[in-house]
């Protein structure tokens, strides 16, 4: 069993060699392959990937390449976590629509569309390779943000893909502690789109506990984490994920973004002293610092998953698929995520209740602005990419979307091929 990590340069993936060390006796993985076209950061990683899992007698081979095709030949499931321009092109995404007064943010509002942008056709590249070099029906696992955009662009295209993100686990993991029970004790009713989710019931052992958490002392400490306040969620009867106060408290994120240090600039400080760090040939466990770089509990989520889909064990997961009927108020072709139970054949989601009208108005909204950036990213169209900004919620307001969207591919050019050449390359 071959499983092949696109974007295996990235501080994230010691984690990820972890998750899957942890796992030997449920997945019997032969060869673990990591793949990145920056050479330097792919010895430097692979190095300490490496001193991981002899530390831990793991069987597997682990190969580092800079071949797209030798990294899929063969594969079974192939994940892919890269960052197309690196944190030099986040920090534009978080500081650029600070000039017209928006959100910067880099997978949501104007820098989220421009990472897909960039994204979108590097990643429907590399799928093409892997549909014709990795072994038959072959998954690709996409945590690469956006991850809803990406995971939708790659099923419009026929691939067999799932998206993931860590915000449901963390959740999952949050409330157990809490409870002193086992996280699969933990059933999480969260529903939405990704980065733009809702928790709407919490269950332990069968029992519903979300009425007498939004009521406890502990709502304070939840709404100062997701930068929203209690009267909020207990209107809504509901968790917003963190990424949603950009929508709810849009006026004091952009004030607070005015006068303050970008998270780009304080994650590319981490990942130099990450990569410091692991050129120590002492090291064998991830640092503590990587703590900080954010997307905990991803090598845990992801292992799983990787798990049920090649193994079919059937558990729970909460995953970016297509809508299909899971959320009848949402068109069949969205992508959403959703618990869903995973094995060989997929994933299908869990039976869901309607979500109230506050809920599936954003998220309509949203998903329309997702599928026109599809279309702008694969076409190079900026007729398209306008429209997509006017359906941007965190946008939408016309006398800054011209200049705006003109900035944006001015700087991005360099990884934006198809507008430079008016959508024909």
């Amino acid at each position: 069993m071959k499983i092949a990590v696109i974007g295996g340069g990235s501080t994230y993936t010691p984690e990820l060699i972890a998750g899957f060390a942890s796992r030997v006796d449920e997945l019997a993985v032969t060869e673990l392959v990591l793949h990145d076209i920056d050479a330097d950061r792919l010895d430097v990683v692979g190095g300490f990937a490496r001193r991981i899992l002899t530390a831990r007698d793991y069987p597997a081979a682990l190969v580092t390449t800079s071949d797209l095709h030798a990294a899929v030949d063969g594969a079974d499931a192939v994940l892919v976590q890269l960052r197309v321009g690196g944190q030099q092109t986040r920090l534009v995404d978080e500081t650029l629509p600070g000039k017209y007064g928006l959100i910067g943010q880099e997978t949501t509002g104007p820098g989220g569309f421009a990472k897909a942008l960039r994204t979108v056709p590097v990643v429907l590249d590399i799928a093409e390779t892997v549909r014709e070099r990795a072994q038959p029906g072959a998954w690709i696992v996409d945590f690469t943000n956006p991850v809803g955009i990406v995971t939708r662009a790659l099923l419009d295209a026929g691939h067999r893909a799932l998206g993931l993100c860590n915000v449901a686990i963390g959740f999952q993991r949050r409330f157990a502690a809490r409870y002193g029970v086992r996280p699969d004790q933990v059933e999480l009713d969260h529903v939405g789109l990704n980065h733009l989710t809702w928790i709407r019931g919490v269950r332990i052992a069968g029992r519903e506990i979300l009425p007498e958490l939004l009521a406890s002392d502990y709502a304070a400490e939840l709404a100062a984490d997701i930068g929203a306040p209690i009267e909020l969620m207990q209107t809504l009867q509901a968790i917003p994920s963190y990424y949603l106060h950009y929508f709810y408290c849009t006026d004091d994120v952009v004030s607070e973004q005015q006068h303050g240090q970008h998270r780009a600039e304080r994650v590319a400080e981490i990942e130099r002293s990450l990569l410091e760090l692991y050129r120590d040939e002492r090291l064998v466990d991830k640092p503590a610092l990587l703590d900080e770089r954010g997307g905990a509990y991803y090598s845990e989520a992801a292992a799983a998953l990787v798990t049920s889909l090649l193994t079919g064990d059937g558990a729970r997961h909460y995953v970016n698929l297509r809508n299909d009927t899971a959320i009848p108020q949402m068109p069949a072709e969205a992508v959403v995520e959703v618990p869903a139970v995973v094995d060989r054949s997929g994933a299908r989601a869990v039976s869901l209740a309607p979500l109230n009208p506050e809920l599936i108005g954003l998220m309509q909204a949203v998903t329309a602005y997702e599928s026109l950036t599809i279309a702008a990213a694969t076409s190079g169209d900026g007729r398209i990419a306008a429209r997509a900004l006017i359906a941007n919620p965190l946008v939408r307001q016309w006398k800054v979307i011209p200049d705006l969207l003109a900035d944006l591919l001015e700087r991005n050019a360099e990884h934006l091929p198809r507008f430079a050449s008016g959508g024909r390359s």
